[in-house]
């Protein structure tokens, strides 16, 4: 079976997006052009620890040289300390401006690099190579590079776009269970936007999906990125609100993230499976969506393993300490936070007139 190629059609820095079987195995015929004769540094944590090791292998055997930096796993590393780290050992190993730095891992390590990317000697090229499905099909792509502050998630950022997406699906035979339901809800929201019909297709097809159908898998990531790629291109830097709908479910979720303390407790695809029943939920709440479809979402998540509440996602905190992690969003404008709301499945929307006060009494009303 030959790659997919999805090409994110930026005006100033176009980039593909290539999916294949084996690309793990034959990523130095992309990378290899890329090195120009120098060393890759490959920047990697312990969870990929053999992907690294195939990836090295690979291009030894190509007569590429390598470097890795190995990261510690978890949100933890996407902090300022965890990004001095990396910039420390990126310059200790005299990276140029000109150079392309390999991602290779899952979401954590994407953005990580992304932004030591995006700073380091004003502006590093970087390659992405995702090992989860979440990275797979949301944080791999797109540009949005972050680490994590104690006031909240992703606050301190950049938009700096790959070079390049390599993603071998053939690396998801190793993700545990609990890593690939929650990248499955990422998938799920591509359907929930603005395609119905891939929501069906996801409620017929996303048991097999989990279980390891390859072609399932495949469909799902081109599917997603492919989504994602035209939304991309249609506002990259989140100027004209078409972007902002791939929020869905993201401020409720990164409200449950802070409150868990963007631990293991509760993984970011968890935290938007939660956060997108929560706003299906709401949607209803204000008179937007019928209560059937919040309940056609509540039922595919609980489904598939997923949260779909916050007692399911082990959230007891009350509606306002909740809101307070909402007010430090870092999309508020004039104070005001805007919401990701459905008028059904397919049919998001931007709400720019939402009340935290009547969020916080919703929350603490919810179940």
């Amino acid at each position: 079976m030959s790659d997919i190629l999805v090409p994110v059609a930026l005006a100033n820095r176009p980039y593909d997006i290539r999916i294949g079987a084996g690309l793990l195995t034959r990523a130095a015929q992309y990378l290899g052009p890329l090195a120009k004769g120098r060393p890759l540094v490959i920047i990697a944590d312990a969870n990929v620890t053999m992907h690294l090791e195939h990836l090295q292998a690979a291009l030894d055997s190509a007569g590429i040289a390598s470097h890795a930096i190995r990261i510690a796993p978890g949100e933890a590393s996407k902090s300022w300390d965890g990004l001095a780290r990396l910039c420390d050992d990126l310059i200790a190993l005299g990276v140029e401006r000109s150079d392309h730095i390999v991602a290779l891992g899952g979401g954590v390590v994407g953005d990580l690099v992304g932004f030591a990317s995006a700073i380091l000697k004003r502006g590093c090229a970087f390659v992405q190579m995702p090992t989860t499905l979440l990275a797979d099909v949301d944080s791999s792509v797109g540009g949005k590079t972050a680490i994590n502050t104690r006031a909240g998630k992703n606050l301190v950022g950049q938009f700096h776009q790959p070079a390049l997406v390599l993603i071998d699906p053939e690396v998801l035979a190793t993700l545990p269970p609990r890593e690939m339901r929650a990248g499955y809800a990422e998938v799920v929201k591509y359907g929930l936007i603005n395609d119905a019909a891939f929501f069906e297709w996801c409620t017929q097809n996303g048991a097999q999906l989990l279980a390891g159908d390859s072609a399932a898998q495949v469909h799902a990531i081109h599917r997603s990125v492919h989504a994602k790629a035209a939304i991309v291109a249609a506002d990259e830097r989140e100027i004209r609100g078409v972007r902002a709908l791939l929020n869905l479910g993201h401020t409720f979720g990164h409200a449950l993230e802070a409150e868990a303390g963007f631990s293991d407790a509760l993984l970011h695809g968890e935290a938007v499976a939660a956060g997108m029943a929560l706003a299906f939920a709401y949607s209803v709440r204000r008179g937007l969506c019928p209560p059937a479809d919040a309940q056609r979402v509540r039922a595919h998540l609980a489904d598939m393993g997923l949260p779909h509440s916050l007692a399911s996602a082990g959230i007891r905190a009350d509606g306002r300490a909740l809101v307070a992690h909402m007010a430090h969003d870092k999309k508020a404008t004039g104070g005001r936070v805007p919401f990701i709301l459905a008028r059904g499945i397919g049919a998001s929307f931007v709400a720019e007139d939402v009340d935290l006060a009547d969020v916080a009494a919703f929350l603490d009303a919810a179940k």
